[in-house]
């Protein structure tokens, strides 16, 4: 049997029996063992509902989902001590549907200016918030670094903040930004990275490209985005992204990613667009943009996807580098200051250093 018949024949045997992740010999068993907790180790299944179903029922389901989500990130930090050295407040400003809160993170003692995180939470543009204990440790761990960090309250597609589907939550994460960058010297900031994870990564990535193709790209000066959600078309087959299948039920379902979807773009009525979904972008559209940095999880079913928009970043000219982390799932160099401490501090001072880097 030959290299490629072998590899194929696995390929195959995974599809067709997905393992779990307590079962996979190149899950780091730490967080296994975090998952475990939740009941999160196994082959988790997937939701009860199809993108056909009645956008009621999705958006019910999404909002259930949404408090079964806290519950977890909840515990993920709870017990921790307070990150030292950082001091925090709260803007808000007008924003396109209303008012719109900026949560400002700074070293309580480091003189300006300083480089800036403009952070966008995961959730799939659907659930979650900017004030969730997980996102306002993320935001405090980075600033102790000696950055200012900044969170968005963005309007979601469902949950407590919706039902607000494309463009709402891009919309309020382009004016912060825009504030932000307009009151620099007022916040002591200098060049502002734009980085996110999961479905804020893909925020991130089209908040890039909106500002490219607006005229306004010269405001961000580096992008990081990690685990980024940016197809759009989930419910499709994909063969061209083998990590859908082969790590499918790791952590996550994709025929959930199919359900968020839909919530964020009902209809798929803006699947050709790149600022709902990036995957969507054109080399045009990627000519021009600032230094990127994808970063990926190798037991992640969205893996694929992220390290193809980072080689059609550099097919066009982009500065842009990749990173995989070995052995973990969706999300995991976010979600576990405790268990994977290691991963957790190395994603911090990865995103420090690039937002240093470019001043």
């Amino acid at each position: 049997m030959t290299d490629s018949i072998r590899t194929s024949s696995l390929a195959e045997a995974t599809r067709a029996e997905p393992r779990s992740l307590r079962d996979d010999p190149r899950a780091d068993p730490r967080m296994v063992q975090a998952l475990a907790a939740f009941q999160l180790d196994g082959a988790t299944a997937g939701p009860p509902l199809t993108p056909a179903d009645d956008r009621e029922a999705l958006l019910e389901f999404c909002a259930a989902t949404e408090g079964g989500f806290d519950a977890v990130w909840e515990a993920l930090v709870a017990g921790l001590p307070p990150v030292e050295g950082v001091i925090s407040s709260t803007t808000t400003i007008d924003g396109p549907g209303g008012e719109l809160s900026l949560y400002v993170h700074r070293p309580a003692t480091a003189s300006g200016p300083l480089p800036c995180i403009y952070h966008l939470h995961g959730g799939g543009m659907v659930v979650q918030q900017a004030a969730n204990d997980l996102y306002v440790r993320w935001r405090d761990e980075l600033a102790a670094t000696g950055l200012v960090v900044v969170g968005v309250e963005f309007r979601n597609g469902a949950g407590k903040l919706g039902p607000h589907p494309y463009p709402a939550g891009l919309d309020d994460s382009a004016a912060g930004l825009r504030w932000v960058h307009a009151h620099k010297e007022e916040l002591g900031v200098s060049g502002i990275v734009v980085s996110g994870e999961s479905g804020g990564a893909g925020l991130t990535l089209a908040l890039a490209l909106r500002a490219n193709l607006e005229g306004w790209a010269d405001e961000i000066a580096g992008v990081y985005a990690l685990c980024p959600y940016i197809l759009g078309t989930w419910a499709d087959d994909h063969p061209e992204y083998p990590s859908l299948t082969d790590n499918q039920g790791y952590f996550l379902h994709t025929d959930m990613f199919a359900i968020l979807s839909e919530v964020y773009d009902p209809g798929r009525a803006h699947v050709a667009d790149p600022r709902c979904w990036p995957a969507r972008a054109t080399d045009a559209d990627l000519a021009g943009l600032p230094p990127h940095v994808i970063s990926v999880n190798e037991l992640d079913p969205l893996r694929d996807e992220g390290l193809a928009y980072y080689r059609r970043l550099v097919a066009a000219g982009v500065p842009a580098l990749a990173r995989t982390n070995a052995g973990v799932c969706h999300i995991a160099d976010v979600i576990f200051p405790t268990a994977l401490p290691d991963l957790y501090a190395t994603s911090i001072a990865a995103i420090s250093g690039f937002a240093r880097s470019l001043g």
